[in-house]
């Protein structure tokens, strides 16, 4: 905790906490603002506009219905949309065992398989799914399952996907630990969401193990745990940076998958997690003002 009043009544605290990173992105920026569960363009659109209203930066914002429930003129729109205000837009890979028939993803022992590919026709469903939004102009991607992860790897390096696209690994796959982070970066992860609980010591673990970018719920949706941290995104950043902090929505229903029949619902909670994201930033200024966030994309 980077406050200095508890000294002024005897109570500084005897833990002093981990080494600042000394990691950073490209541009030289510790952290990069992403607003996740932006569904559909009209939920972008709202995170835009609502952005210029609290006078805040996004360069990254992230679904998870999935590309696959998106027409081909929506993820035309939206690549649009995000690359005319410089934003890095990532689409979840859509084909999904929590979709699918099977029922054991969604039983009481199954939720850790949600976002894992069923059998090699899933598969090539979710490649397909890939290459569909990459004709719309989207690069970035969520990736639930490791073989696929492996797999789409495998095809950029050969040619069969451009060789821009980059795989961000889902929080529904989220490594709690240094080695499975490691494994997930060897395999061709650009950014990989950790587990939404993790302390700053685990963190500072995760960043000395790895380059590439964390990706770090400040605020995570109830059925990730329901964490609010946004208050310390000054210690968050300095431990993990460079970082992806995002900002999901406590009591908020869930929205997976998407659609028309809960579109005004869905850009309501588009505007909230700005306003929450907006909220931690002032914190981020009271506490360590001299945090540098990267600049939005070119």
């Amino acid at each position: 905790m980077r406050s200095v009043e508890l000294h002024h009544v005897g109570l500084a605290p005897a833990w002093i906490g981990p080494s600042d990173s000394a990691l950073r992105f490209p541009d030289g920026g510790e952290f990069r603002l992403e607003i996740p569960s932006v569904e559909t363009p009209a939920m972008l659109a709202a995170v835009v506009d609502a952005a210029a209203d609290h006078g805040v930066t996004i360069n990254r914002v992230s679904q998870g219905s999935g590309a696959a429930l998106l027409t081909e003129a929506e993820l035309r729109e939206m690549s649009h949309l995000a690359r005319a205000h410089g934003i890095d837009l990532v689409l979840f890979v859509g084909p999904r065992a929590g979709f699918d028939i099977g029922v054991f993803s969604r039983s009481p022992m199954g939720p850790a398989q949600y976002a894992s590919v069923r059998g090699t026709r899933q598969l090539g469903y979710a490649v397909e799914d890939v290459l569909r939004a990459t004709e719309a102009g989207v690069r970035s991607f969520l990736v639930g399952d490791i073989g696929l992860l492996a797999v789409l790897t495998d095809l950029r390096s050969q040619g069969r996907l451009p060789q821009d696209c980059a795989w961000k690994i889902s929080a529904y796959t989220a490594p709690s630990n240094p080695a499975t982070l490691r494994v997930l970066e060897n395999l061709g992860a650009a950014t990989v969401n950790v587990a939404t609980d993790l302390t700053l010591e685990e963190l500072a673990d995760m960043r000395r193990a790895v380059q590439l970018p964390l990706d770090v719920y400040l605020e995570a949706p109830d059925g990730m745990g329901g964490v609010m941290r946004g208050h310390e995104i000054s210690d968050v950043v300095a431990v993990a940076a460079p970082i992806y902090v995002k900002f999901g929505l406590r009591n908020a229903p869930v929205t997976y998958p998407t659609g028309q029949h809960i579109a005004a619902e869905g850009v309501a909670m588009s505007k909230e997690r700005v306003r929450r994201a907006a909220i931690a930033l002032e914190w981020l200024v009271r506490l360590r003002p001299d945090t540098v966030q990267s600049p939005v994309s070119a």
